[in-house]
């Protein structure tokens, strides 16, 4: 930094799950490892295995890292903005265990195998949370007393907000700020959501007080009837953390499904699997129902984004998102569709009078620049 050059790069996925994998690159080198991380701390270790390696390494000593940035995705009320990580902040981030399971701990756990591994590093956060304080009250307010908004911060956060972020800037480069005033934003991966953008700013959200409902996420329901939390409990003899594990952890694709990882479950349908099928259907339908509703809430759309991991590489969801939109001028081109090819590409019809973008996200340099920012 600051010109942003890309000394080496990798990818830990599928942690807890079989054939977890490591990638590292650096410079032409490509380097894979398959096998067994049960959780991130174990990852994170690898990872820094790698980095100090002597022979494909990039440091020679934890004392060369001056800072490392972390995604946080629950910053609750306490944090709008990019922060460098102390006692105080760790208890707060721990606070929000509750709202955010599936990310906070995990988060908390990278910060502190971290501080262990880069003892001299200042540790930074950028919460997922920041983008999304431009929402208005009417949006972000739930149709509750005031009184928990005003004495318990129960609200509308959103999440994603560093992905939201970095595609939006980098459509508003690509088309000029004249032809991308209006963006919907389907950040989709394991965890998934939708976001209005309006001249550059998020003004609507998917994900809410905690990052569960809205879309159909990989083990996540997304939006439920809240009678069916009562329901549970009541009349199945659930306990409440069994009906928040249930809803966090065991639904979404895989309650429909059985599997969690897109790719599996796109496997499966091909192979004629009917629940997969139907789950793929009812992904595509819900997307779909957002980007109607952020269209009216924009009064019209320039451009819709896909990116993340399904959004950049499921050639099938983007297509299934995207049929019978024509009504507001989004017809998708079949063959482009299918393509992969690097950078942002264009893949709306001809006719289409709306741009259809896939749009690759970089949260680690919009991580990276913030860090950056933040220390000088």
């Amino acid at each position: 930094m600051p010109s942003a050059t890309i000394i080496c790069t990798g990818l830990v996925e599928r942690i807890g799950l079989n054939n977890a994998k490591l990638k590292y690159e650096v410079g032409e080198k490509a380097h894979e490892q398959i096998g067994d991380i049960p959780n991130h701390k174990v990852g994170l270790q690898m990872v820094a295995k790698y980095l100090l390696d002597d022979d494909i390494g990039v440091i020679k000593s934890p004392s060369e890292i001056e800072a490392v940035g972390h995604r946080v995705v629950h910053g609750g009320s306490k944090f709008s903005e990019t922060t460098e990580i102390t006692a105080s902040v760790k208890e707060n981030i721990k606070e929000l265990f509750s709202l955010a399971p599936l990310h906070n701990p995990a988060n908390l756990e990278g910060i502190l195998v971290a501080q262990e591994i880069f003892p001299k590093a200042k540790q930074i956060a950028v919460f997922d949370t920041a983008f999304h304080q431009t929402i208005p009250a009417e949006a972000y307010k739930y149709a509750i007393s005031s009184e928990f908004l005003e004495k318990h911060n129960i609200r509308m956060y959103g999440f994603h907000g560093t992905s939201h972020k970095y595609v939006s800037e980098k459509a508003q480069e690509y088309l000029g700020k004249q032809h991308s005033g209006k963006l919907v934003s389907l950040h989709l991966g394991n965890g998934c959501s939708a976001t209005a953008i309006k001249d550059g700013k998020s003004i609507d959200h998917s994900l809410g007080f905690a990052p569960m409902n809205g879309l159909i996420m990989g083990t996540r329901s997304g939006d439920i009837d809240p009678s069916v939390v009562f329901y549970l409990i009541k009349n199945l003899g659930y306990s409440v953390d069994e009906a928040n594990e249930l809803l966090n952890k065991k639904s979404g694709m895989l309650g429909l499904t059985g599997f969690s990882d897109n790719r599996d479950i796109a496997s499966a349908a091909a192979s004629g699997d009917l629940k997969s099928q139907e789950a793929l259907l009812m992904n595509a339908y819900r997307i779909k129902k957002f980007i109607g509703a952020y269209i009216s809430v924009l009064n019209g759309i320039d451009a819709l984004i896909f990116t993340a991991g399904i959004g950049e590489n499921a050639s099938n969801i983007r297509k299934m998102a995207c049929e019978d939109l024509s009504f507001f001028g989004i017809e998708i081109d079949d063959e482009k569709n299918e393509q992969r090819l690097e950078g942002i590409r264009e893949i709306q019809s001809k006719n289409s009078k709306v741009k259809i973008l896939i749009i690759p996200t970089n949260e680690e340099l919009e991580i990276a620049k913030q860090t950056y920012s933040l220390l000088n």
